[in-house]
């Protein structure tokens, strides 16, 4: 079920994993604009011949496995030819809207589907399909192949993720072809399924910080509720649709697609699943990117502890900068301790009474708590927070509600995309930590300590994969990777959600001379696309030219 933790949803504890905040952007726009609200934003040719001609690149793949997976896909998937054609509509489990539009200058996106084993172990077992998008390299001459993405979650759509973000990879598209996908569970890619929209929308206005032993119980079964409903729906995926899977997707596509190696570049989560693949498959790794990056050292409860400093810090950021405008500033304090009690309170109060919110529906204390970590996870954001706490403290939650549905996943309509039900599998199947009612309790005082605004929401989701109905697979993911190409490593020191230890931890598991660190000294989650010139030369640099950044390069 989804539970209190910031992974571009609230999903179950496991290990921490938000998505890239601006693939939100477009529905918080949409939504802003149902709710009357204003503010600011945020040929089939192969690198190595036809799509399908892949016996040269099966061999590499078999050499380049690494001896903890021995799992390959069958010759008859490995050989299959990709059926690229217009894109359609965006499914309900995507988020729905409409076909992507074309790129500046005409390039029109193109989706496909590709059959992967669920089971890798037993490929007999049958097969599902995974969605596909690309857009065509600008300059064919000069292509190097193809460039796979994926912006985070776990649970983001990457073919309706891709486009949103389209013209701000236009350089890199001048060298390959951008290809995304929806990962095994996600969007269009056999979707994990739970609740309805209905019963979705009651959920996610209950409380989950809860005060008494009667709110306990009503969580605890909670979980179990949405759990039920998740085995019931798709209980023949749940076992399958780990980041281990997923990694070994993306080896399959990469011979799919014709290519000797695997370029890549992972925000957020996309990051852990691209450590995960590097060393699953060292040797076929090509240029990478890891940004926004996961700590692949770190327990659940580490994991969880970290986005309590790193929200919290988000949230002093924006006070100072609130504060240091003045008059202008709309919330009341004249130091960011102020504001931070100003929230403090307002959440106090949405706990004993929602406030009325959009539709007939009201803000709670834990949709408002999810609509400001929303917020922080860009600067660009930080007017619609101050706009959205002050109008709260006025009475109105509409604006807070709105970036809580964004969240959520939930756009104008009152429907669903599944990137919270998708969130909560691979995380549960991911993590074999299971905590305790005792146990969280117990975790409580820590939690809060390191954040009065965040650290109750995230204590208790440590609580969220307790009643799954599938075993997690190991305790933390092994990230090592001897032997592959450099990996470049962006850590943001004012991010939110993945905190800027987890680029230094992940450059050292990857190991020496695979990950090269680099830092950007910023705010928002993720590096590339917060307007850093610097950042974007030497991802562009790297990507383009194969110019591998010195270790320790630091960007303002």
């Amino acid at each position: 079920m989804p539970m209190p933790s910031f992974s571009s949803s609230t999903a179950p504890a496991g290990r921490r994993r938000p998505a890239l905040v601006a693939a939100t952007a477009v529905t918080v726009a949409t939504l802003l604009a149902a709710a009357g609200c204003s503010g600011s934003d945020g040929s089939d040719s192969g690198s190595s011949g036809q799509d399908g001609q892949t016996s040269q690149n099966n061999q590499d793949a078999q050499d380049g496995q690494h001896e903890s997976d021995k799992t390959a896909a069958p010759k008859n998937l490995t050989s299959q030819k990709l059926d690229w054609k217009a894109c359609p509509t965006p499914s309900a489990a995507e988020g729905g809207g409409t076909a992507p539009s074309p790129l500046p200058g005409g390039t029109k996106w193109e989706c496909a589907s590709m059959a992967a084993p669920l089971d890798y172990a037993k490929p007999e077992d049958g097969t599902i399909e995974l969605a596909l998008i690309r857009a065509r390299t600008s300059d064919p001459g000069k292509r190097l192949g193809s460039l796979v993405f994926n912006f985070g979650g776990p649970g983001g759509s990457g073919v309706t993720g891709l486009p949103s973000f389209g013209k701000d990879y236009e350089k890199l598209r001048t060298r390959y072809d951008l290809v995304s996908f929806d990962p095994r569970g996600v969007g269009r890619s056999d979707p994990v399924e739970c609740k309805d929209d209905k019963q979705l929308d009651a959920y996610y206005a209950k409380d989950m910080t809860p005060d008494d032993t009667a709110e306990e119980k009503s969580y605890v079964d909670g979980l179990k509720w949405y759990a039920g409903g998740c085995e019931q729906k798709s209980g023949k995926a749940l076992p399958h649709v780990g980041t281990v899977n997923a990694a070994r997707d993306m080896e399959l596509m990469r011979q799919v697609l014709g290519d000797d190696k695997l370029n890549y570049f992972g925000i957020s989560y996309g990051t852990e699943l691209g450590g995960v693949y590097a060393h699953l498959y060292p040797k076929s790794v090509g240029r990478a990117v890891f940004d926004a990056v996961v700590d692949p050292t770190e327990s659940s409860e580490q994991g969880s502890l970290g986005q309590a400093r790193g929200f919290q810090l988000a949230l002093t950021n924006f006070a100072k900068d609130c504060v240091s405008r003045g008059d202008a500033c709309k919330l009341p304090g004249s130091t960011p301790q102020e504001i931070e009690n100003f929230v403090v309170a307002l959440l106090d109060r949405l706990d004993k009474k929602p406030i009325a919110g959009l539709g007939g529906r009201q803000l709670t204390e834990t949709q408002a708590t999810n609509g400001i970590a929303q917020a922080l996870y860009s600067k660009e954001y930080w007017p619609l927070l101050e706009q959205g706490l002050d109008e709260a403290d006025g009475g109105s939650g509409a604006l807070l509600l709105v970036l809580s549905d964004a969240m959520n996943g939930r756009n104008e309509k009152g429907q669903y995309s599944n990137i919270q039900a998708a969130n909560a599998a691979v995380n549960c199947v991911d993590s074999k930590q299971r905590y305790t009612l005792a146990q969280t309790k117990a975790k409580l005082p820590e939690f809060r300590q390191v954040s009065p605004v965040f650290g109750d929401f995230l204590g208790w989701g440590l609580l969220g994969c307790s009643e799954w109905p599938v075993p997690g697979e190991s305790d933390k993911p092994d990230v090592s990777a001897p032997g592959a190409a450099p990996i470049l490593v962006i850590g943001n020191t004012g991010d939110p959600a993945t905190p800027f230890e987890g680029a230094q931890a992940m450059a050292k598991a990857l190991g020496k001379g695979v990950g090269v660190e680099l830092t950007y000294e910023g705010q928002g989650h993720g590096a590339y696309n917060s307007g850093s010139e610097c950042v974007q030369n030497a991802v562009n640099g790297y990507l383009l030219d194969g110019k591998v950044p010195k270790a320790g390069t630091v960007c303002k």
